[in-house]
């Protein structure tokens, strides 16, 4: 027997849903277009104001206005007829350098959009997907979403969580930060401590690329530089800090990562690992948070995972106690969450 209300309540919840999924490329416009930036901080606008302000057509932009105000993105007054980027939406939208700027994430979802032909296929065959073979430039988005994170928390946060890394870093250590991709973790790290030297390894070429030329690009890196390499088969030895940010579970061989960091270290070297803020059971994930995380682990980090060496596909909410299980595997013996933030964990591990 159907329960009428419930169905009502559902339908109600899947027009809030499919309304989310049409703001997606609204958002990007306004991105990449500078709609946002445009906005902030100048007060209430009409669309006349705004679209000459942004140099658009205003019809367009009136249309984008209102999509963006019943959003709650934006406010509307019907009496002056204005529309206003507020402070708080500013810093998510508007404002690249704040620890909330969710840009990244918006180009993150767009490009897998475009990888869904080949996760249904990887869905009946059991296989993988190359992180290299995902459209767009998901690579570019992913550091985008992330950098923000790192930003506010690298140097401030984690680092200082670690027992004793912070005066070798200042004293001058070796590191390697592996799984880098476009470079953001290591630049971050790197500019914090002028007298470590930083070694970026990426299994993915275009990835490398993408730091090395930041790199040639930006002053105050001198002390980085960028490798392929995979996680179980880089070159640095005698290593006083081993960093992986958001990696590990997407690995195929996690176990043999991890051997290989183990003899990379000195006997006092640390490994720190930043994962994704999870539960040990499902239920404890069932939420907005987990929700993106699982979505985001369906479309990218188990197809990843099963496209390589093993596939052990661990995914993105494996939780604490199957990530320490595995670390364990690779002959560590002290393994302890020393921070966390509202999305992630902070690992330490020692021989």
């Amino acid at each position: 027997m159907i329960d009428e209300k419930k169905l009502k309540q559902f339908l109600g919840k899947m027009v809030v849903e499919l309304g989310a999924a049409m703001s997606v490329p609204l958002v990007r416009i306004g991105l990449r277009l500078g709609l946002y930036k445009a906005m902030d901080g100048v007060g209430p606008m009409t669309s006349v104001e705004f679209a000459t302000k942004a140099n658009i057509s205003e019809r367009y932009a009136r249309e984008w206005l209102a999509q963006n105000a019943a959003s709650g993105y934006l406010t509307y007054d019907p009496a002056s007829r204005r529309f206003e980027l507020p402070p708080e939406q500013a810093m998510v939208f508007a404002q690249e350098e704040s620890p909330f700027f969710m840009g990244g994430g918006f180009d993150a979802v767009a490009a897998l959009y475009q990888t869904q032909p080949l996760i249904e296929g990887a869905f009946k065959s059991g296989g993988g997907v190359d992180w290299g073979d995902h459209a767009g430039c998901l690579f570019c988005a992913v550091g985008a979403m992330l950098r923000p994170r790192y930003a506010a928390n690298i140097v401030q946060n984690w680092l200082p969580a670690l027992d004793g890394v912070i005066a070798k870093l200042e004293q001058g250590a070796k590191v390697a930060d592996i799984g880098c991709g476009t470079g953001q973790s290591t630049f971050i790290m790197a500019r914090a401590f002028p007298n470590s030297t930083f070694v970026g390894y990426d299994f993915h070429e275009p990835s490398v690329e993408h730091a090395k030329a930041y790199a040639r690009q930006n002053d105050g890196v001198s002390n980085a530089r960028f490798e392929i390499a995979k996680a179980k088969d880089f070159s640095a030895r005698d290593l006083d800090l081993v960093t992986c940010f958001d990696v590990l579970h997407d690995l195929g061989d996690p176990v043999g990562a991890a051997a290989h960091i183990h003899r990379s270290l000195k006997p006092d070297g640390t490994w720190m690992l930043m994962e994704p803020l999870a539960g040990d059971a499902t239920e404890d994930n069932l939420g907005p948070v987990g929700r993106l995380a699982y979505a985001f682990s369906t479309m990218a980090c188990v197809p990843v995972s099963l496209s390589q060496e093993l596939g052990m596909a661990l995914g993105a909410q494996a939780g604490q106690a199957k990530l320490t299980e595995v670390i364990k595997a690779g002959g560590f013996t002290q393994v302890r969450r020393a921070a966390e933030t509202a999305v992630n964990m902070v690992l330490e591990a020692r021989h």
